[in-house]
């Protein structure tokens, strides 16, 4: 490859790394606000947060920004500021599990914040431990993936030697060198980089499910190919996705790390020894010991979110094949083919230049009444039979008891009211007559038997109050409770007239 051609296509490689959307985060002008945001909204775990509590946040976070006038702050609302963000691929929005809309980091994002947050720290020099990191790596992977079968067992024998002999070295009582404290911050610092790593590399196998079910949705709807076929792709690229692809590779190894009790132990034994280490006081802040003790739960969330994103996946296939009409396309199967005959028959009685109009949509059928309701022999059932109670259930009632509930006491309110009234005493009116009766007949029921006496008599239509003049009955329910009415004042007429009343009978 000449000069030219390798510069050419240097030039195309890395301009397609800018255009990435990582490269397009950092590389803007307000890369410091965004990325800050991102940091303090989201923490090291990308912990979904709603949709509505983020747009809040990032315009509480903008308006602490405005304050430094050296701050470059992006214009607009926080729900204008996600929006734009989910266009630039740094942030994704989903439905959680109960169903409300949340927002995640993309990988693209997440992969901005490592590269700032490396930057961020001191970087490590060369140093022993690097170097040895490198070696035993390098042993590691022969060890693993050298084709020659001697050659494996050679290296595992000298492996083995080695550790023997350092086993015995320090069983004999030999000195322990301890580890210098370049040695271990280089080591802290390749450590956490490395689990720094991890949570943009789940988030990449999910948005490759992701990816993959809005693809398979989309060939469900298209209707080009077969059920079968977009099945089997899915199981394909799925596959292809776990087992050819770096992010799928590193799922599987931590989703077997995990289902293994005794190496998820192991790891928390030998982070919790790295941590109580003496040097590790001086050498890891508080938030660089919490994110190294939260390793596995950090792993943990990453595989239950990719978990979740394949079940979504998988569900999606369920769906439509459970809710795939089957009926539909056999009877569409049946209309091609008749189609497909009379075109056939058609084309074998005229010439190849005859021709025919078909209306490109059928005629409308024009009905003016169909039927909405059709018989139900469940309507002609007769309903069942009443039984009859037996009467010894019923509650026994005394007399008193029966003449409480019942009507106007007529015939007893009648001969009181003669009473008061030949006894030529000025009664004043129907409420004052009543307010001086016993509270067996001030019940409510008896101001309309009074009203009734008054109404036969013509008292009502005689000496008329004024309109909207009233007085109040107070009167004395059964149960000894007290009820005021307001009713219209009805005057009794003066006890020198002699009295003119009709025979009433009472009423049940």
């Amino acid at each position: 490859m000449s000069d030219g051609s390798y510069i050419a296509s240097e030039l195309a490689r890395v301009s397609a790394a800018f255009a990435r959307p990582t490269l397009t985060l950092l590389h803007q002008r307000q890369a410091p606000v965004v990325i800050t945001i991102f940091r303090a909204a989201f923490g090291r775990d990308n912990k979904p947060i709603a949709t509505a509590r983020l747009h809040t946040q990032v315009e509480e976070h903008l308006a602490v920004f405005r304050r430094d006038p050296d701050a470059d702050v992006p214009t607009g609302s926080g729900r204008d500021l996600c929006q734009r963000w989910m266009r630039g691929q740094w942030l994704v929005r989903s439905l959680d599990e109960s169903g409300e809309e949340v927002y995640a980091l993309t990988s693209h994002a997440q992969q901005a914040l490592e590269l700032v947050k490396n930057l961020t720290r001191d970087r490590a020099t060369l140093s022993e431990h690097r170097i040895a990191t490198i070696l035993t790596t390098v042993r590691r992977f022969n060890s693993e993936a050298n084709p020659d079968r001697s050659s494996r067992v050679g290296i595992l024998n000298a492996e083995i030697a080695r550790l023997t002999a350092e086993r015995d070295r320090l069983v004999d009582g030999a000195e322990l060198v301890g580890a210098t404290e370049d040695f271990m911050l280089e080591g802290y610092t390749e450590l956490m980089s490395l689990v720094s790593a991890l949570p943009s590399d789940f988030a990449r196998v999910e948005e490759r499910f992701a990816t993959i079910r809005s693809e398979i949705l989309a060939a469900f709807r298209a209707e080009d190919r077969p059920a079968g076929e977009v099945i089997d792709d899915y199981l394909a690229r799925a596959d292809a996705l776990m087992t050819a692809t770096h992010e799928g590779r590193a799922f599987e190894g931590a989703f077997a790390l995990l289902r293994d009790d005794a190496t998820v132990t192991q790891l928390r034994e030998d982070l919790g020894d790295l941590l109580d280490h003496p040097l590790s006081e001086g050498l890891l802040g508080e938030a660089d010991r919490a994110e190294l003790r939260g390793t596995v739960r950090l792993v943990r969330d990453g595989l239950d979110r990719v978990l979740s994103q394949r079940s979504r996946v998988t569900a999606t296939l369920k769906e439509y094949i459970v809710s795939h009409d089957v009926a539909r396309d056999r009877e569409l199967e049946q209309t091609l083919r008749q189609v497909e005959s009379e075109l056939m028959t058609w084309m074998a009685t005229t010439g190849p230049r005859a021709s025919i109009d078909l209306p490109l949509l059928p005629a409308r059928v024009s009905v003016e009444h169909l039927r909405e309701r059709f018989h139900d022999p469940a309507d002609d059932r007769l309903p069942d039979p009443i039984t009859a109670p037996d009467p010894d259930d019923a509650p026994r009632l005394t007399l008193e008891q029966l003449k409480a509930q019942g009507g106007p006491q007529l015939t007893v309110l009648r001969g009181r009211l003669d009473e008061a009234r030949a006894q030529l005493v000025p009664v004043g009116s129907m409420g004052s007559f009543f307010g001086g009766l016993e509270p067996s007949l001030r019940r409510p029921v008896e101001i309309l038997g009074l009203l009734h006496l008054a109404a036969e008599l013509g008292w009502l239509e005689q000496e008329a109050e004024p309109e909207g003049q009233g007085e109040a009955y107070a009167a004395v329910r059964p149960d000894g409770s007290l009820r005021t009415f307001d009713v219209p004042r009805t005057p009794v007429p003066d006890p020198d007239l002699p009295p003119d009343l009709p025979p009433v009978e009472d009423q049940p």
